[in-house]
């Protein structure tokens, strides 16, 4: 979070902002000089924090309509207030400009309240927070119905992984994408796939897709629950999918036995309360690790794309953490093998086992 002036692109933008802003200071109490810039993320969204004449505070995001479209945030955050999740409200929106006032989540992520311990207390401090964070995704998954958001399905898998060739091996290392590698590519792809679609059953939930503790906001009041933003693009998939986000994350990585810990609560748990885990761990926790490798695999993509088309090169920095991952997963799996490989190859990396193509 930040506390920095706000700068707009246009006069404009800036006008029209000034003038939406006015016309709701009276019927929502806000202290326009009080207005603060608050975050901006990887899209072309960002967000502002005003107070309130009764001492509270308001969120308002920034959507140009040319690069961003609401509608999906406004009907996602319905469905997640009505889930019993603590999501923002919304209280007002110009659909037409872009602008629009939310409740206010606090301004301390859970990746912010576990980097601000000390190594000692850290661990335990995660663990109670990624308890609650395991509640909020359950409380999530079991408000899931068909045919509500769109489907995370085959094609929507496949546009995913091609951003890992089309912008992190071909873009950002350089490397062309010939027949011979775009084969190879292919046929890792499609084993990816075809695990994430048919494993457990094919078991479908609602999916937030960016479920990670960047997201996941701590209020000041003790016994409120973890909020949840950046949801917009959620999706009806496959229900490994989040909590392979939350545990393989990209701004903070744990020891194995604490994923592990929190992988079993999460399973135990979803199983309880009749969520489609299925009965084996074992199964359950490699169909986690083969749908987190195709969003490592994803992410490296976009965070190339950030950096080389939209001029954010922080993002970049976290790559190595992704093949990290990504090896890890690979060196579990023997089909995987050929992938750990064709990574070191692109990586300039000595491949350290006897796996070849």
């Amino acid at each position: 979070m930040t506390d920095s002036p706000i700068a707009w692109p246009d006069a404009a933008r800036a006008d029209a902002f000034a003038n939406w802003l006015q016309a709701h200071t009276a019927d929502q109490g806000l202290l326009p000089a009080t207005l603060r810039a608050a975050s901006a993320d990887a899209s072309f969204r960002r967000y502002f924090r005003v107070q309130t004449q009764d001492g509270a505070s308001c969120i308002i995001m920034d959507a140009p309509p040319a690069q961003e479209d609401c509608q999906p945030f406004v009907k996602i955050a319905g469905l997640m207030t009505g889930a019993g999740l603590n999501a923002p409200r919304v209280l007002a929106w110009d659909q037409a400009q872009g602008f629009m006032l939310l409740s206010d989540l606090g301004a301390q992520t859970m990746l912010d309240v576990i980097e601000q311990q000390t190594e000692a207390a850290r661990p335990q401090q995660a663990y109670a927070l990624y308890r609650q964070a395991v509640d909020a995704l359950i409380t999530w998954q079991l408000a899931s119905r068909p045919d509500v958001l769109p489907p995370y399905d085959d094609a929507l898998l496949s546009r995913e992984l091609a951003l890992f060739p089309d912008w992190y091996v071909a873009q950002h290392r350089g490397i062309t994408i010939d027949s011979t590698l775009r084969g190879k590519l292919d046929n890792l792809f499609a084993q990816i796939k075809a695990s994430n679609l048919q494993s457990l059953g094919g078991a479908r939930v609602y999916v937030h897709r960016d479920f990670m503790p960047r997201n996941l906001m701590v209020s000041e009041k003790v016994d409120q629950a973890l909020g949840v933003l950046d949801f917009q693009d959620a999706v009806y998939g496959p229900i490994t999918y989040d909590i392979a986000s939350l545990m393989r994350d990209a701004f903070v990585s744990w020891p194995e036995d604490f994923v592990l810990e929190i992988m079993v609560r999460y399973w135990e748990q979803a199983r309880k309360a009749g969520l489609p885990v299925g009965d084996d761990f074992g199964e359950f926790y490699r169909a986690v690790e083969w749908m987190g490798l195709q969003r490592h695999l994803k992410i490296l993509g976009i965070f190339a794309r950030l950096t080389l088309r939209d001029g954010k090169p922080k993002y970049l920095a976290d790559t190595p953490r992704f093949i990290s991952y990504a090896r890890a997963t690979c060196a579990r799996y023997r089909q995987l093998g050929p992938l750990m490989v064709l990574l070191d190859e692109i990586e300039g990396n000595e491949t350290r086992v006897g796996y070849t193509f």
